[in-house]
């Protein structure tokens, strides 16, 4: 196994992560594509990405795409990956003026262990590098699966947040445990959401209104037939 202090991949096709111990200050793997108006000119996506057996800690993410996707960002498998004393155990992540695409997003077989937000989709985060980008380019999130998560000591399990302009589609969750003693003390939600839409199987706690039910979850049903 690899050691490695971060893994960032930006711009590139055909690339597979592996075998990897990773611990750093920053997420564990990154998968980006360019920022803003920068990323948009030079237009060259991430595609066909593969991180497999990865284990690590961080105060940030595990397993992280964005938020710099302005190139767009496709075709990303990442399964059995475990992880420990984590801020986010998977993130994905954009902005209002990145444009671009995150599409076809497939991550599967996660342990994590210690960890504030397990899984966290959200369409605010990161800064822009000056004032000249296009706050009318708006990222386009599609097709994003996640199934076979399972999590001891996760703080909060959800928060999916998408743009109201241009709200997040095709999330699917499937086969998804993930659990705190401490939650069980308060009255705060379990899940957060906003602006998203699809389906979701076999999770608990269970989801928010807007991915709680599998009727009519056109995006996901090929998802769900193959569980």
């Amino acid at each position: 196994m690899n050691s490695l202090s971060k893994n960032h991949t930006d711009s590139s096709s055909n690339v597979c992560i592996e075998d990897s111990y990773i611990s750093t200050g920053d997420d564990l793997v990154a998968v980006k594509s360019g920022w803003d108006e920068y990323g948009i000119a030079f237009g060259r996506p991430s595609t066909d990405i593969t991180i497999r057996r990865i284990t690590g800690s961080s105060p940030f993410a595990g397993i992280a795409v964005g938020s710099e996707t302005s190139g767009g960002v496709k075709n990303v498998l990442a399964e059995n990956i475990n992880l420990y004393n984590m801020g986010v155990g998977i993130h994905i992540k954009t902005n209002m003026g990145r444009g671009g695409f995150i599409r076809n997003i497939t991550v599967s077989h996660v342990y994590m262990e210690d960890v504030r937000t397990g899984i966290k989709i959200s369409g605010d985060v990161g800064d822009h590098p000056d004032g000249n980008f296009n706050p009318n380019a708006l990222p386009a999130v599609k097709g994003v699966r996640l199934n076979g998560i399972w999590g001891q000591r996760v703080i909060q399990p959800g928060l999916i947040r998408g743009l109201k302009d241009a709200p997040f589609k095709g999330v699917c969750l499937s086969n998804i445990n993930l659990h705190s003693a401490q939650r069980t003390r308060s009255n705060t939600p379990p899940w957060k959401c906003s602006d998203v839409s699809e389906g979701s199987v076999q999770v608990s706690p269970s989801p928010c209104f807007e991915l709680a039910s599998t009727n009519g979850a056109g995006g996901c049903s090929d998802h769900f037939r193959n569980l």
